[in-house]
């Protein structure tokens, strides 16, 4: 979906002109991919755009720069003081928002220990993520030729620029092939993960989850998935299976 320009971007903890917020062509991250970034949501209310679990979202973040060894020059609070203000600047009633920290300009070649880091918030109007036909409508789904990354080749707990060259290969490879999304399988065989979701099957009244040991990142969303059908009563497993256990084909 094209991106609609709002008035501000914030960069490194001040408003700046959309247009304006701008990098140089030799950043760090443009180069090696070594950026960690959240997609989180704004939902409007009748007192405002609400931002959902942004604490959570702010935290992960931080969470992947450690897993990065990226050290992010604001706490957590001021992060999401800064989302919220963002989100404020906009004068949306609901949007997307996108937190990002990368290595800027100045250093160069794989030690990223001497880079400066730059920390930006975006926020823009995005529908469903797979379409507003999807919620009724259901999508297509493939397995894709593309397996999610090991533990020890690159850490998918870790909300990685990098990583999601393997997501974009999937969804581009599902998307020519007459598909609107791709399901990702572990090195070992087990379901993973989708190119930018969790994923869960519901079998014999039981909804199922696959665990982050099969290389799905730790959702937010999912988590609260979770938390809204214990709180039903429903039972809830997170267990690694094969794509044809839980009713999957490749397509």
């Amino acid at each position: 979906m094209p991106i609609t320009p709002t008035d501000k971007i914030c960069m490194n903890g001040e408003l700046v002109p959309w247009d304006e917020a701008r990098i140089h062509v030799l950043t760090h991250t443009l180069h090696y991919g070594t950026g960690v970034f959240e997609g989180i949501r704004a939902y409007e209310t009748d007192r405002g755009p609400a931002v959902f679990r942004l604490t959570d979202h702010i935290e992960r973040l931080f969470n992947s720069a450690r897993i990065m060894l990226m050290e992010i020059p604001y706490t957590v609070d001021e992060i999401v003081q800064a989302v919220k203000e963002t989100v404020r600047s906009t004068g949306l009633p609901s949007c997307y928002i996108r937190p990002l920290a990368i290595y800027g300009y100045g250093e160069m070649g794989l030690n990223t220990l001497p880079c400066k880091v730059d920390v930006s918030i975006a926020c823009w109007p995005w529908g469903a993520y797979l379409g507003d036909d999807a919620v009724s409508k259901g999508v297509r789904m493939k397995i894709s030729s593309w397996t999610r990354h090991d533990h020890n080749t690159m850490p998918p707990l870790a909300k990685t620029t990098g990583n999601y060259v393997n997501s974009s290969l999937a969804k581009v490879e599902a998307l020519k092939a007459g598909y609107d999304e791709a399901i990702m399988l572990s090195p070992q065989g087990y379901v993973s993960e989708c190119t930018g979701e969790n994923i869960f099957a519901a079998r014999d009244g039981v909804l199922i989850t696959p665990p982050l040991a099969a290389g799905a990142l730790e959702g937010i969303t999912q988590d609260s998935v979770m938390t809204i059908a214990r709180d039903r009563s429903r039972s809830v497993r997170a267990r690694r299976k094969n794509s044809s256990s839980l009713g999957f084909a490749p397509g």
